[in-house]
């Protein structure tokens, strides 16, 4: 695909103004919001090795991307939306949905936590969460496994 001047323009300057608001002086494309979120998503499948706090922050990369993709042209969006759908299935696969939570409303990938997570104790708090896990105000789903 093509694009217009103007649309690289338009892609610059929504990558500008979500890198900005970031706080995030490194130089920040497209592509490498899409490879921070395909990282993540790579990490999550593997096995998580940290906190809840830290996945929590580790998912600033997938806000971004929901900040950035409204600001995007609509061709680039509709070009590179497979791949981001593709990236989200993903994650959804390699995740487990927070119990009575909307796994379609805005920023859905925030309630949500992996399937595997490693552990590096065998501590575990009265629900069943790691260390670093014990903010999860809800017990662990037999669905994630902890590996020591």
């Amino acid at each position: 695909m093509s694009l217009t001047a103007q649309e690289y323009e338009a892609v610059h300057e929504a990558v500008r103004t979500v890198a900005g608001s970031r706080g995030t002086r490194q130089l920040q494309t497209l592509n490498s919001f899409l490879e921070q979120w395909n990282e993540l998503v790579h990490e999550v499948e593997e096995g998580y090795g940290w906190s809840a706090p830290e996945l929590s922050n580790d998912l600033g990369c997938r806000t971004a991307l929901a900040h950035l993709w409204r600001l995007l042209p609509p061709r680039v969006r509709a070009f590179r939306q497979p791949e981001l759908d593709e990236i989200d299935a993903r994650f959804r696969s390699a995740t487990v949905g927070w119990p009575g939570h909307d796994d379609q409303e805005g920023r859905w990938w925030l309630r949500r936590v992996p399937r595997r997570l490693d552990a590096e104790t065998t501590r575990r708090s009265a629900h069943g969460w790691p260390l670093g896990w014990e903010v999860m105000e809800f017990p662990k789903p037999e669905a994630v496994e902890i590996t020591d």
